[in-house]
């Protein structure tokens, strides 16, 4: 524990301005990153006597070791550099929201020839339309099959309408009705997008106009005695507007507004946010945080804007934004806002009518979501801390191990020899701390060696992380990576307190040899093997047998699968890699988008192998050098066998691209 006026910068140092700062620890990573209008008076607040601090950040203070700042000339500034800051850092005192599940959205690809409507999770794309997002998949899809009557969009896959195009026959959805089919040039591009652009439109909440138009069509086509076609338009009118009443009117402004209400208690708070566009709700998502620093209401308002608006830009910042409190730099916010938008944006706190109650609803939304997700992480929190105590017990353990990790290897008849290492705090899976790891000193099936050099090169680097503190000297010629002092999480800054082997004696015996040579005696070590689910020590000749019904086991059950299906999955990328590869991969230098450009230049590798280097050099961002590589590369690799077409026995020329260098959705692994 540090003490803070060990660090305290001298008096006049700090400047009377914007900005943003950084507190660091002793290893220099970052951990928490704060903004403020007066650097001065900000960062004096927290070297202040210990006692008058709030708990949260008197244990930030003591956990740092240096504090640093920049300087940026306004409010806005200050705010974007911190929200760039957080994200990049990822600091363990600053509340970061997580998302309680996934939230699928509803996206038009515009930007492709012939748009399609799917639903999609995760970051977003340019030139994709999203609206939502939804609380369930099934809610858009049930929207989508009743709008696709009246615009009927496409919704198959690449390779489905690359297929259709190639046999000429449109899949079913055409023959229903419920494809424009563009596949088979029922409607031409320009007509296909007309209908995208129509469907957004609706979607967006235009929908008045387009319903007025295919009313006054229908009346028409009756009066025409075309009553065929009006049955149709009624139909269809029918389709819409059942679409339109999944979505409940809720402001009979037509507002295009976001409401976010927050319920929150001395630990944990739960953000709700409705998206409201039309007057109707499109979407709605939450989040749950831990309170890791001294936040009020608006904190988490203004915490909850960053995270909702960093990446988005243009409609998806709405005009409107209604919240419980405004933060501290209300104006530096409405101007950010404003900024993403490209328009004015009014950052506010409903006050009456109609927006205040249906902020009370959401207010509800969010106090019901940090109920439920504190009845679960009670039951899950209760079941994990009696796992790891039976661990601890059966281990014969000083404490619970909070951070286990688990190492697996994997391997095909002795080929593609890899390993994996899965890493569990608290009970939990912490998938950002995974890693892969290629077996490098020797070739051949041998899990003990193998093992015996992960755990090494693991504990290695983890050593290597302590250089700065003087803690440890690597032995001269020790291979491992040097300190960072860039402040962002690195990969093995932390140490386990139990390791777990994928196996039994051998492997158990192989990973504690791998410490005790470099000095590593704090980390407990344990293996299981999957015959009995036996848990062996090391030096011991008997297993420990958990009881089958013990919490403990169930833990170390799901750490070893987790590993063991980690291990395999890289086993089976590499394997697949090395299978799909061509003759243009040996070529050094050589990347993903000068292969493609070479085979669409040539149309094949067989043509390429032909050229001349001269011709080779013809191809954009090929010079002679490379061509030269190119060509010897090629010249040494030996070409697959012809193939036979077996029912006439003619020999079936290659004109086509490798699979390596073709496509970019055969892409090597970086």
């Amino acid at each position: 524990m540090a003490d803070p006026s060990s660090y305290r910068p001298k008096p006049g140092q700090i400047p009377d301005s914007p900005g943003v700062y950084k507190f660091r620890d002793e290893h220099r990573r970052v951990i928490y990153v704060g903004k403020a209008k007066s650097l001065r008076q900000r960062l004096a607040s927290y070297f202040q006597d210990l006692a008058g601090l709030h708990p949260r950040t008197a244990t930030m203070v003591t956990t740092a070791a240096s504090v640093e700042w920049t300087v940026v000339s306004t409010e806005v500034e200050a705010l974007q550099l911190e929200y760039s800051w957080i994200k990049e850092f990822d600091p363990r005192f600053n509340v970061k929201y997580r998302d309680d599940k996934s939230y699928p959205s509803l996206a038009v690809t515009m930007n492709e020839e012939f748009p399609r409507v799917q639903v999609m999770r995760g970051p977003k794309k340019k030139g994709v339309r999203y609206f939502g997002p939804y609380g369930h998949a099934w809610a858009i899809r049930e929207t989508v099959d009743l709008m696709l009557r009246v615009f009927p969009v496409r919704t198959c896959s690449a390779g489905v309408f690359k297929r259709s195009a190639q046999i000429g026959r449109p899949c079913l959805l055409g023959y229903i009705g419920k494809c424009s089919a563009p596949c088979v040039g029922r409607v031409t591009p320009e007509e296909h997008r007309e209908l995208a652009e129509d469907f957004c439109d609706f979607m967006a909440g235009r929908t008045g106009t387009y319903l007025s138009r295919l009313e006054g069509r229908m009346h028409e086509a009756a009066e025409d005695m075309e009553y065929e076609k009006a049955a149709r338009l009624r139909d269809d009118l029918g389709a819409l507007r059942r679409a339109m009443e999944k979505n409940a009117v809720v402001l009979a402004d037509a507002t295009d507004a976001d409401l976010i209400a927050v319920a929150e208690d001395e630990l944990e708070a739960a953000v709700q946010i409705f998206h409201v566009r039309g007057g109707r709700v499109r979407g709605q998502r939450g989040w749950v945080t831990d309170k890791v620093e001294a936040v009020d209401t608006a904190g988490l308002v203004e915490h909850a804007l960053q995270q909702l608006y960093g990446e988005e830009k243009g409609e998806a910042v709405p005009k409107e934004v209604l919240v419980p409190a405004l933060p501290e730099d209300t104006p530096a916010l409405t101007e950010w806002l404003a900024e993403r938008r490209g328009s004015q944006v009014s950052l506010r706190i409903p006050q009456r009518g109609d927006k205040k109650a249906l902020m009370e609803t959401v207010h509800r939304n969010a106090q019901q979501s940090l109920v439920l997700h504190k009845t679960k992480r009670a039951s899950d929190l209760t079941t994990r801390s009696r796992a790891l105590e039976e661990i601890a017990e059966a281990l014969e353990l000083d404490s619970a191990p909070l951070r286990i990790e688990c190492f697996d290897i994997s391997h095909l008849q002795g080929d593609d020899v890899v390993a994996s290492m899965v890493v569990f705090e608290d009970g939990l899976a912490r998938k950002g701390e995974y890693r892969r790891f290629q077996i490098k000193s020797f070739e051949g099936q041998d899990d003990v060696r193998s093992m015996h050099e992960v755990v090494s090169r693991r504990f290695r680097r983890y050593l290597q992380e302590k250089l700065k503190t003087g803690e440890w000297s690597p032995e001269p010629g020790a291979d491992g990576e040097a300190p960072e002092e860039d402040g962002r999480p690195k990969r093995f800054a932390y140490p386990p307190q139990l390791v777990v082997v994928d196996g039994g004696q051998p492997q158990v015996a192989a990973a504690k040899r791998a410490l005790e040579e470099l000095g590593v005696d704090d980390v407990a070590v344990c293996g299981l093997a999957k015959r009995l689910e036996e848990v062996w020590l090391p030096g011991e000749d008997d297993p420990v047998v958990l009881p089958r019904t013990s919490e403990g086991l169930y833990l170390l059950q799901r750490v070893r699968d987790e590993a063991h299906r980690f291990a395999i999955q890289y086993q089976r990328n590499k394997r697949a890699k090395r299978f799909t590869s061509g003759p243009l991969d040996e070529v050094p230098g050589l990347g993903e988008s000068r292969k493609q450009a070479l085979i669409k230049h040539f149309g094949s590798v067989k043509k390429l192998r032909q050229a001349t280097i001269d011709q080779i050099c013809e191809v954009p961002g090929i010079g002679r050098k490379t061509a030269e590589t190119v060509a010897a590369a090629l010249a040494r690799a030996v070409p697959a066998g012809p193939a036979v077409n077996m029912a006439t026995g003619e020999i079936i020329e290659d004109e086509t691209p490798a699979p390596a260098g073709a496509s970019s959705e055969r892409g090597t692994e970086q």
